[in-house]
């Protein structure tokens, strides 16, 4: 079964093929990451309008990678929630035509549950090792929450965050310390190999299995004034003079930024994990590419298997959203032609 997958939910333009949910036979992004670093975040009217301009070359090279045409594909695929609106109706009204067109399914898709389902596409096979239930972390730059899966379309919502998103606020503490973005990279870069010496707060949430880091964001504001940083215009990376007089206190507030915010979520994952019973874990969306992240949750799992796609798969993609689309195939109608957008749509 050959599906078309599209996911237009924020600043990245993607197509993908995708062979039976598992055999990925393309996957194109176009970043528009280069475009927003200016702004210090994405401006939506110029996501929306890059899409515009991108989403039928993406799917033509798509196709042309996959080795495959329009009147080969089974069926359709498409983020239809949650994201930008604009952004959304994108994909959306063009993978509405193509299916129309071709008089073949359409299905749309949870952005959500498709970052879930890139652990199907890196070789495992979840579904049967270790086996549902399976928990799951969603942490990305609009969501972190905590699901558990106990089958194919169905979740329970377990945790959330109560505030800013992980990814926002890597985002928002590049930005304090002058970093550039995308923030969670960035931030990354500048901890490589350091021991932090300053300590940021936790927001534990005591008997919740819910997120918050606004706390720790406005407590690295106050550390970086304390010492001098001051917070710079959006977009606005160091210059060569500040990087040479104030590396070493960005790196180690970067540091202890990425400590903390990496030692909650692995923390909050591995308690629902234990209440829940979860034969295993499964980590998706772009915060999941965080190496730190990766390494400290695998060893900290106690044996609990731990599936995290490589990072490529973590970022969003049309693989995750096709692959997705299978397992809908299988469980769930299709969509009809009155398929709209949800641009706050959940997750169980």
């Amino acid at each position: 079964m050959l599906i078309l997958g599209i996911e237009t939910s924020c600043d990245e333009t993607a197509a993908a093929v995708v062979e039976n949910g598992r055999r990925i036979l393309s996957n194109t992004v176009a970043s528009q990451v280069e475009m927003h670093a200016r702004y210090g975040g994405v401006v939506p009217e110029v996501a929306s309008r890059q899409h515009i301009l991108q989403i039928l070359p993406v799917v033509s090279q798509a196709l042309k990678q996959a080795e495959v045409t329009l009147d080969q594909l089974h069926a359709v695929a498409v983020t239809h929630g949650p994201g930008l609106a604009g952004a959304l109706l994108v994909g959306v009204n063009l993978a509405k035509a193509l299916a129309f067109a071709k008089g073949i399914p359409l299905y749309g898709i949870n952005h959500l549950e498709g970052h879930i389902y890139a652990a199907w596409l890196q070789g495992d096979d979840p579904e049967s090792s270790p086996g549902f239930p399976l928990l799951c972390l969603v942490a990305s730059g609009g969501h972190t929450d905590l699901v558990l899966m106990e089958r194919h379309g169905a979740y329970s919502l377990l945790g959330r965050t109560r505030d800013d998103a992980a990814g926002e606020s890597f985002d928002k503490a590049a930005r304090t310390l002058g970093l550039g973005y995308p923030g969670g990279p960035a931030i990354q870069r500048a901890a490589q190999g350091v021991t932090p010496g300053e300590r940021l707060p936790r927001a534990w949430m005591a008997g919740s299995l819910d997120f918050s880091f606004s706390g720790l964001k406005t407590a690295l504001l106050h550390k970086a004034q304390s010492h001098g940083l001051t917070p710079r215009s959006a977009g606005e990376a160091m210059g060569a003079g500040d990087v040479a007089s104030r590396e070493p206190l960005v790196k180690d507030l970067a540091a202890a930024f990425q400590e903390s915010v990496v030692d909650v979520l692995v923390s909050k994952t591995l308690d629902a994990a234990r209440r829940t019973g979860a034969n295993g874990i499964i980590l998706g969306g772009g915060v999941t590419a965080n190496t730190l992240l990766r390494e400290r949750m695998r060893a900290s799992s106690g044996g609990l298997p731990v599936m995290i796609p490589p990072p490529a798969l973590c970022v969003d993609n049309a693989a995750m959203i096709a692959a997705c689309a299978y397992f809908h195939s299988r469980h769930h109608p299709v969509a009809g032609w009155d398929l709209d957008i949800m641009p706050s749509l959940g997750l169980g």
